[in-house]
């Protein structure tokens, strides 16, 4: 039997991005914030089930806790990735339904599936009864047409009727013809009292809203209206965030950035060790540094040197020197 989530587990999470959030990322952000709930980046059932690419559920066990998302629509299939990413040692697993891209449409899964309630219950069913973890969705308010709240309330009631305890909200609608991934991302206008009304009438729903955050006042904010708060791309491009974000909500003392730099050290090593590439760990460090004088020279030093042979963790000292010597 699984136990009922924790909503205080849920109130920092760091979004699934693609390309973005793989397990460099998830180790570094985990540095910056030992309390917010990481997840990787969407992996397709298919991919795991038919692909048989158990590399990526990878993992080191510094990141928990930590949920896998996966995409994909066949309930079989589902709960047998599911049964692999548990066994794989993630604390949660989560089904995608928000992704807008093509590729995703094509393969009948993320935002499109918003349409397939009944669907997405009888996946998140198959996946309840084949793992102990949580199983939770991450969707949108809505996708083209569905313009009224009734959508978003029944997609809800469904979720809560398959044994969903935690839903993630985009809260800006999906366009599934038209806009660009990225553009879905900034177009569709937010609206966040949308899903403030839906926690006020599924109290019993851990519900965290996603979109469009990018400071410590507005997760605050926000976290008087719902349980947690997901940030995406401000985590990314501005990842100190988290720390500021750790020490304003829970009260951890907030490290220097160089001292967060020294302790993904031994990562580094590790890594180079095992022969992986430092371009692959660096591109995820480039806005340690956001808004601080000199950020601009730490991120050319990285970018200009990090692909080059025998790039090492000297260039991560050179660029944070740099920094100082531009500051």
């Amino acid at each position: 039997m699984t136990a009922r989530p924790d909503p205080v587990d849920f109130r920092l999470t760091v979004a699934p991005m693609m390309d973005w959030t793989d397990r460099h990322c998830r180790y570094f952000h985990r540095l910056l914030s030992p309390h917010a709930r990481l997840y990787t980046e969407m992996v397709t059932s298919a991919a795991l089930v038919r692909g048989g690419q158990l590399r990526l559920l990878e993992h080191s066990q510094q990141e928990h806790p930590v949920a896998l998302q996966l995409g994909g629509s066949d309930p079989l299939e589902l709960a047998q990735a599911a049964r692999l990413g548990a066994r794989a040692g993630y604390d949660e697993i989560n089904l995608n339904v928000g992704c807008p891209s093509d590729r995703v449409q094509s393969g009948r899964f993320g935002a499109c599936l918003m349409r397939e309630p009944a669907l997405v219950g009888d996946c998140v069913r198959a996946m309840r009864e084949a793992v102990d973890v949580p199983v939770t969705v991450k969707c949108r308010i809505g996708v083209d047409d569905q313009d009224d709240y009734a959508d978003l309330q029944h997609f809800t009631e469904t979720m809560v009727s398959a044994g969903v305890e935690v839903l993630v909200v985009h809260a800006r609608k999906a366009w599934l013809k038209g806009l660009s991934p990225k553009e879905n991302r900034e177009v569709p206008p937010l609206d966040y009292e949308r899903v403030y009304r839906l926690k006020r009438e599924f109290p019993q729903l851990v519900v965290v809203i996603n979109g469009g955050i990018t400071t410590v006042e507005a997760v605050q904010a926000h976290l008087t209206q719902v349980d947690g708060v997901m940030l995406g791309r401000a985590a990314y491009h501005d990842p100190y965030l988290l720390a500021q974000l750790e020490a304003a909500l829970y009260g951890e003392p907030m490290p220097s950035r160089e001292e967060v730099l020294g302790h993904l050290r031994p990562y580094v090593e590790a890594e180079l060790r095992r022969g992986t590439a430092l371009k692959h760990i660096s591109r995820h460090l480039l806005g340690l540094y956001q808004g601080e004088p000199g950020a601009r020279t730490f991120r050319r030093v990285l970018s200009e040197g990090a692909h080059l042979p025998g790039a090492g963790w000297s260039l991560l000292e050179r660029a944070a020197s740099g920094r100082r010597d531009a500051a």
